[in-house]
């Protein structure tokens, strides 16, 4: 089992004002390099799927993938299953810039959820489809599916029948979208202090 990580850091970032969200500033460090600590130890290799000036994710030291046609979170994976393909590996674990808090766990646990198919994480009764896990095989599905104009990632991980890894912690799972999401994710940092 080879599982490579995506960090989906192409958002626009419009109810943050336009921001791009993978600088956007947390605890003294910004949201991406948050994500990749939490995910990077979880997998074999680690890339971000980004649009824009690559420059502004260079010291990272992580490869940025670039869309082929910006159509949501959905590109960015097909990106990154393209890029996990070409170094064999078996799947692709995804997680949002913006959800900083992602748990140490994620990667295992979807892999056993899904048993190597398709599997999302659920907290708090709520689905988070865009952290997921996407077997390499399932690429030129996607790029039909996109093709069609389709991008709704809950409704490819439904076509593919994507099993659900629940976990405890639904601020695990808190996406930053909006000033007020960032502000309280401060407040859980001070908490947890």
């Amino acid at each position: 089992m080879r599982l490579f990580g995506l960090i989906l850091a192409g958002g626009e970032g419009r109810r943050m004002g336009g921001a791009d969200k993978a600088s956007l500033m947390l605890g003294g460090r910004p949201l991406v390099q948050w994500v990749a600590e939490r995910l990077g130890p979880q997998v074999e290799e680690l890339a971000i799927s980004a649009n824009g000036d690559p420059a502004r994710l260079v010291g990272l030291g992580l490869p940025v993938l670039r869309d082929e046609r910006p159509q949501g979170p959905l590109s960015g994976v097909l990106a990154g299953l393209r890029w996990a393909a070409a170094a064999g590996a078996d799947a692709l674990v995804t997680v949002p810039v913006d959800t900083p808090f992602v748990p140490g766990d994620l990667a295992p646990r979807l892999w056993l959820a899904g048993e190597g198919a398709c599997a999302v994480a659920e907290a708090g009764g709520r689905v988070h489809p865009a952290c997921g896990l996407w077997p390499v095989a399932v690429a030129e599905d996607l790029a039909a599916w996109l093709a069609a104009g389709e991008a709704r990632v809950m409704g490819f991980a439904a076509r593919h029948g994507a099993a659900r890894a629940g976990f405890p912690d639904e601020n695990a799972f808190l996406n930053l979208n909006a000033p007020e999401d960032l502000a309280r994710a401060e407040s859980l940092l001070r908490k947890d202090a």
